[in-house]
């Protein structure tokens, strides 16, 4: 199972089982969860800037009256036109690992409205979601199924939906996007004997959508395309 989490930053998670799987892209080998003595590994890659480059636009800037607007502006228009938004705010996460990178938008010209940019901002999320997946299935070696999502950003339908596009994959969204939390609390009533085992509790993980992909390979290829040459451009500029 493989498990992403979007708040203020973004973490994705590969449960690899009793394998301790080591990356080749930086990625982090760590321990899931351990049960009754038996330890299950994950593998982990962590985005720096997820929600709070909607956070950015709203506050900073005031392009937007609140998050819960960004998804109308993505539904108004059918593509940025263009422009792509590289979020290093504090530099590049995995797999890139550049705490010197800084943020940019590339693109703009003067038909660039806001839209253009808020939609710039919510793609950036998943192009950096790509990213992730691209390594973690280079070091897995094994196809990955689905994907599963949480955290307050999976509420928007329409970056689901891009995401599903970008990856290839459906994505899953559970009834109760706090997992986290409601992770811990049935591991907690799984050690106080409230449940009998994990199988009952996979039970209790409702479903409440889950988004197909809609994208040809060209098309997703081409987006995808204009990303990396933006995030080349960033850590070209730091270089200099």
């Amino acid at each position: 199972m493989i498990k992403s989490t979007y708040g203020t930053g973004c973490f994705i998670v590969l449960n690899t089982g009793e394998s301790a799987v080591q990356s080749r892209h930086s990625l982090l080998t760590t321990v899931a969860y351990r049960l009754d003595n038996k330890v299950t590994y994950g593998l982990e890659g962590s985005i720096f800037s997820a929600g709070v480059a909607v956070k950015w636009l709203h506050e900073n800037l005031q392009l937007i009256a609140s998050p819960a607007e960004c998804e109308k502006h993505c539904r108004d228009i059918d593509n940025t036109n263009g422009v792509y938004f590289v979020p290093a705010f504090t530099g590049l996460g995995a797999p890139y690992w550049d705490p010197e990178a800084r943020a940019a938008i590339f693109g703009i010209t003067r038909n660039t409205h806001i839209s253009h940019i808020v939609r710039a901002a919510l793609e950036s999320v998943c192009y950096q979601t790509t990213d992730l997946i691209h390594a973690i299935k280079d070091d897995f070696l094994k196809p990955l199924q689905i994907l599963q999502v949480d955290g307050g950003m999976s509420k928007n339908n329409w970056l689901s939906q891009f995401l599903a596009n970008m990856l290839g994959l459906p994505v899953k969204r559970p009834r109760c996007i706090e997992t986290t939390a409601l992770g811990a609390a049935l591991l907690a009533g799984l050690g106080a004997g409230v449940y009998a085992n994990l199988n009952e509790i996979a039970q209790l993980n409702a479903q409440e959508k889950i988004f197909l992909p809609e994208f040809s390979e060209i098309d997703r290829e081409k987006y995808y395309a204009g990303w990396k040459e933006a995030v080349a451009r960033v850590m070209l500029d730091v270089k200099k």
